[in-house]
């Protein structure tokens, strides 16, 4: 990167740069012109000098002019007004001046504004851009927090300076020069006096902001490190739980903010000196000016529209100068900002661009061995992690690799995977080293997969994807398009162009369907790489459930959402046919519903689940107005007592941890012991009456019974139907908040406050079989498919949101995904550095068996290399690499090393 902000900037802005400083010269003639207009203002019509007889009159715009070494001249002799024209017609230009130069400073800054805003563009796009082609070293001792905050924060005021840079000093260095200057003609004092106090302003005013550009430093780099902490924090957040460090991290936060408070009030007491150091210079110049000034008029050595006219132009003086002073404050901060910014972007090596060239075709490539040579590889403390390891792939080859002490096989596997470059020796594939292979080669011909892959915000979908997504698919020019889009598309591109930043469109297609793991020519390919992806790495059911959780918009998914009642009624119809029919309990809007709560019966409704909304309908005001409307309140308040009174029995001397406990739903072990003191209360004292909130207390403990659950027989059948009753009563006067989140039973209508599990069982399951979930599960899953629902359903799975990292999907899911996205890629070589270190034996076994099957129907005879977390599973490869302290130790077939009494042996027995 360039050295000096300003020649970045002049590099990269030249043609814009002399051009708005070719319009900031042409803006000071307007500019001198407005301060001598004041003079004749006064001096003329004013005072009436040249109109001393009352009809005289003077020529208006008359000018003469010689060009020099010729004898050519022209002119215009001007019209004659009198004495009020003759002022009309100069105030008329003064205003006149005034627009003209409101109209260049507008012009000006506006033109500035977007030069900076396209430089400032530009200078994240290459930060990034060399983010992008840091060596992995680089990558592992930076803080993703610290960078990101530079890019985003620290260069914030180089855009702002960018217009400032040559344009700012040109044109308040005009403006303070015209200032002066005319004040030197109207008089020789005045103007020796206002340019030695310049002189002191320029001279001392720079020097006294040193310190603050001390001190901005400080708080930049302070400021950064709290960015870093704070990243640190939310990425370590389960450990500082974990290990109870909160208030370690607490201490540390504070002493950090104290830090930058000192730093800050440094520079708030040191800028005010400053300032009121500069302003005491500002105003002690009039002073002079009105004093001298005025003493020189009283002699009569100057009139009073010079005065008027010298004090005009100095108060135009002091605004430019100080904002020049400011201009190089702000040269000396920008320059130190961008100094720190260059140091994190400079490290000692880059990837060359050649290397992230796009390519829109699948580079030829000849299936060739995929070589270690005297490969050497050191962490960060500089130790050996692996240690001259020569080992070779061959094509179509499965090999098992195994560490027996260090971790030389992992280390080995980054480097394939080109995630660690080595420190010596090199990574060959074919007769290339790796590292020379531009990405368009490595990237699509080895697929890496590990434990700690990251995932990028987005859905299921993009993330599996993502390994595809290596150039723009070429877009033809539709003659339909919209005139507005095509004119919106090419100022995007000519911007992009103009800021040095790439032109290539996110939003286009980016899969590379050629690249698919599955590749029949079909329009399928991707989705079938993706489902044969899926049930490869047993990812299917998890995607399954997300889908089945999740809701959907009737409006957005008409045609899905008309078959999922379809479906509904399908499935009531086979679990009748097939004697399962008493394993749900439908919803009927004129019956009662045993496996639902009082409360789920009396609601009669779907309603996104929310903590707000469902304290609302359980305690709020108007269920207790509709329970007393029914004449049911009573009746649940008994009810509830009898209820309270059964837990009190049950709970009795249970400890809070029991796993008794943990049946009860919206019931805590504070709300258990409020019904025991309740309970005493009321059999201690004859005259007990409970408040209207001990009453209600009680109430909303019937209104979470479920007779099938708890089994205290104390919902009969009289109250079930009085229920049923009040549903009617219950939405008559519903209140608006609650209408509209809340979503009637419908059997023939989908329901988009229900997750897409509960509008398709459409009731509650029996209480009474614990195996129901799995036996519907089972019937649903072959009914899918018979409808041609299940890639609909799973799409839906696929849209999912897995959050910041992942992070909401659990670990071995993450596991999963990190090996089916290399799975989607068409790849002749698989890279698996213990992928699946959370996963049970049994599981991982059929993993690999089926991955290494699902590769093997491959065409293109992939090679796999894959580092095993379970030694076992080295009977499935071709050959098996052992590891010991860094170097390889053993290499051979399983059959051959295991009839040994080596490493390996030891390591399966």
């Amino acid at each position: 990167m360039e050295k000096h902000l300003l020649r970045y900037i002049w590099n990269h802005t030249r043609p814009q740069q002399l051009w708005v400083l070719a319009i900031v010269l042409i803006s000071m003639i307007p500019y001198f012109l407005a301060f001598d207009l004041p003079k004749q203002i006064i001096n003329g019509p004013i005072q009436g000098e040249g109109f001393e007889m009352a009809a005289a009159t003077r020529p208006f715009l008359a000018f003469q002019f010689t060009i020099p070494l010729t004898q050519w001249s022209f002119g215009f002799e001007g019209f004659e007004l009198n004495r009020l024209a003759t002022l009309m017609a100069l105030s008329g230009v003064f205003l006149l001046l005034v627009i003209v130069n409101g109209l260049f400073k507008f012009y000006i800054n506006t033109y500035k504004g977007r030069l900076g805003e396209r430089l400032l563009r530009r200078i994240r796009y290459e930060l990034v851009d060399r983010l992008l082609r840091f060596p992995p070293s680089t990558m592992r001792q930076i803080r993703g927090a610290e960078v990101s905050s530079m890019v985003k924060d620290e260069v914030e005021p180089f855009g702002g300076f960018t217009g400032d840079a040559f344009v700012q000093p040109a044109m308040l260095g005009g403006q303070a020069i015209a200032a002066l200057t005319f004040i030197l003609l109207q008089n020789l004092w005045l103007g020796l006096i206002a340019a030695f106090m310049v002189a002191i302003q320029v001279g001392i005013i720079p020097k006294m902001r040193r310190r603050l550009i001390d001190l901005g430093r400080q708080r930049q780099i302070t400021a950064r490190h709290l960015a870093g902490k704070v990243g640190e924090i939310v990425e370590g957040m389960d450990t500082i739980h974990s290990y109870d460090t909160s208030n370690y991290e607490r201490a540390d936060i504070s002493d950090r903010l104290g830090q930058i408070f000192q730093i800050r009030y440094d520079l708030y007491r040191w800028k005010f000196i400053v300032k009121f150091v500069n302003n005491f210079l500002s105003q002690l110049t009039p002073f002079l000016f009105y004093s001298i000034g005025g003493y020189f008029a009283l002699r009569g050595t100057l009139d009073v529209g010079q005065l008027v006219a010298v004090i005009n132009a100095y108060k135009d003086l002091p605004g430019p100068l100080k904002e020049l002073i400011d201009w190089d404050q702000a040269r000396q901060d920008v320059q130190v900002k961008y100094e720190q910014v260059r140091e994190q972007f400079e490290p000692g090596v880059l990837i060359a661009p050649t290397l992230h060239a796009l390519a829109h075709d699948v580079p030829d490539h000849t299936p060739s061995p995929l070589a270690a040579l005297n490969l050497t590889i050191v962490d960060g403390s500089g130790a050996h992690i692996a240690e001259n390891v020569t080992l070779k792939i061959e094509p179509g080859e499965l090999v098992a690799m195994i560490d027996n002490a260090g971790i030389g096989a992992e280390a080995t596997a980054e480097a394939f995977g080109r995630i660690t470059w080595p420190a010596s020796g090199r990574v060959m594939l074919g007769e290339v080293d790796l590292l020379e292979l531009p990405e368009a080669v490595t990237g699509r011909q080895v697929s890496y997969a590990s434990a700690d892959s990251y995932f990028f915000h987005g859905t299921l979908k993009d993330n599996l994807l993502y390994g595809l997504k290596h150039a723009p698919a070429v877009q033809e020019k539709s003659a339909d398009e919209p005139k507005h889009k095509k004119l919106r598309r090419r100022w995007k591109m000519s911007e992009a162009e103009r800021a040095g930043n790439t032109t290539h469109d996110p939003s286009v297609d980016w899969i590379d369907r050629r690249s698919t793991s599955v590749s029949e020519g079909g329009e399928d390919d991707v989705k079938q790489s993706v489902l044969r992806a899926l049930d490869a790495v047993q990812l299917t059911a998890d995607v399954m459930e997300l889908a089945l959780h999740s809701y959907l918009d009737p409006a957005e998914h008409e045609e899905l959402t008309g078959r999922v009642v379809e479906m509904r009624f399908a499935l009531r119809e086979e679990l009748a046919s097939q004697g399962l029919g008493n394993l749900v309990s439908y919803f009927d809007f004129s019956a009662y519903n045993t496996e639902a709560t009082v409360r789920e019966n009396l609601l009669f409704a779907a309603t996104r689940q929310s903590a707000e909304l469902d304290m609302e309908l359980a305690e709020g005001e108007y269920v207790f107005e509709v329970l007393k409307t029914a004449n049911l309140f009573d009746l649940f308040y008994d009810m509830g007592l009898s209820i309270a009174e059964n837990l009190s029995e049950i709970f009795q001397g249970l400890p809070p941890e029991h796993p008794l406990f943990q049946q009860l739903e919206h019931i805590t072990t504070d709300d258990i012991a409020f019904y025991e003191q309740l309970l005493k209360r009321k059999r201690s004292r004859r005259d007990f009456k409970p408040s209207e909130d001990d009453r209600r207390a009680v109430v909303k403990l019937s209104l979470y019974y479920i007779e099938p659950r708890y089994r205290f027989g104390v919902l009969t059948a009289e109250i079930m139907n009085q229920i049923v009753a009040t549903r009617d009563i219950f939405y008559a006067n519903l209140p608006a908040s609650l209408r509209s989140r809340i979503e009637r039973y419908d059997p023939h209508k989908y329901m988009g406050s229900a997750t897409l599990r509960e509008n398709i069982l459409f009731g509650k399951l029996s209480q009474r079989n614990a195996d129901a979930p799995t036996k519907i599960r089972n019937v649903a899953g072959k009914l899918l498919r018979e409808m041609g629902l299940y890639e609909s359903f799973i799409g839906i799975g696929l849209d999912y949101d897995m959050g910041a990292s992942g992070r909401r999907l659990t670990l071995v899911q993450r596991h999963k995904l990190s090996l089916a996205r290399a799975l989607v890629r068409r790849s002749n070589y698989y890279i698996f550095n213990k992928p699946l270190p959370g996963l049970d034996r049994r599981a991982q076994e059929e993993i690999v068996k089926n991955v290494l099957h699902f590769l093997a129907q491959q065409d293109n005879n992939p090679s796999v290399a894959w580092v095993l977390s379970n030694t076992a599973l080295s009977r499935l490869f071709h050959r098996v690499i052992v590891f010991d302290k860094g170097s390889v130790a053993e290499d051979d077939s399983f059959e051959a090393l295991d009839t040994k009494s080596g490493i390996f042996k030891s390591l399966v027995a």
